[in-house]
């Protein structure tokens, strides 16, 4: 039996590259290269029928550790929660007040860039702040 080792999270989402730019920014991900073949992917979108351009996008970690994320164009738009959400680790190993410290300076780095604070959730211990990306899908900063 094989073991299923890499794995790849998809959106739904309006504008994938768009899209695919901010989660880059929020995970320190890049674009993925152009497929084989193109020398950019302007290159490669110029190749495709109209209609299928700009019809999706995808994101790497550069050190290949993290997840692929795929952000994909489909017609309609976000109509209720998430029903799985990104946690985006940023306080490991931290408690208390100094977790606290760490989840708001990474909200007030994300929120110029188009991410929505929800709330933050504190409970004198514990930490994390609920937060919608540029589309709405809800992510936590945990």
């Amino acid at each position: 039996m094989s073991r299923i080792r890499q794995f790849q999270v998809t959106f739904d989402c309006a504008e994938p590259e768009r899209l695919a730019r901010f989660w880059c920014e929020v995970l320190g991900y890049v674009v993925a290269p152009p497929r084989e073949g193109f020398a950019a992917w302007s290159d490669f979108q110029n190749s495709l029928p109209p209609e299928e351009r700009d019809a999706w996008c995808a994101c790497v970690d550069p050190s290949g550790v993290g997840p692929r994320l795929y952000f994909q164009r489909v017609p309609e738009g976000k109509a209720a929660k998430n029903r799985l959400h990104l946690d985006v680790r940023v306080g490991t190993g931290l408690v208390g007040e100094e977790r606290l410290a760490a989840l708001d300076a990474e909200r007030a780095r994300l929120v110029p860039l188009g991410a929505v604070h929800v709330r933050t959730l504190y409970d004198g211990s514990d930490a994390c702040i609920p937060m919608l990306d540029i589309e709405g899908n809800e992510f936590c900063l945990d």
